[in-house]
């Protein structure tokens, strides 16, 4: 495609929210930490090859009894601090970075394949902190 020579009309809108086509017999619940796998398609966040964090589910997004790639969406939240379960937090563990370690819990060590899901924002206890997740 060439460069513009005349002004365009570029649709926009904020980005915060975003829908994803869920992988085939896969389920994500509401509220869990959602990557995409090697495919590209939605799935519950996991330490897995390949995988990249896409952000918080909002909505549970059913599609285990379906074998077709991208038969529904799930509506992700890409923005915010959300609560997730870890464990050995302290709170000098504010403004460190975080990895996904399953679809609610979230771990300092980058395990295997190194998901990051964003920076600590607030310590709550030992075993729960704030995630501040901004995608961009």
């Amino acid at each position: 495609m060439s460069a513009l020579t005349a002004d365009r009309s570029t649709s926009y809108r904020e980005g915060v929210e975003i829908e994803y086509p869920v992988a085939a017999s896969t389920k994500i619940y509401a509220g869990s930490l959602v990557c995409r796998n090697a495919s590209g398609y939605a799935v519950p966040g996991a330490d897995t090859t390949l995988f990249a964090f896409l952000g918080v589910a909002m909505a549970q997004a059913d599609n285990s009894a379906v074998a077709t790639n991208g038969a529904i969406n799930v509506l992700v939240r890409r923005k915010g601090v959300f609560r997730f379960a870890a464990s050995g937090m302290a709170i000098t563990d504010v403004g460190t970075a975080v990895h996904v370690s399953d679809d609610q819990t979230v771990a300092l060590s980058a395990g295997s394949h190194n998901i990051d899901c964003g920076k600590i924002a607030s310590f709550i206890s030992a075993t729960e902190v704030g995630v501040d997740i901004d995608r961009f």
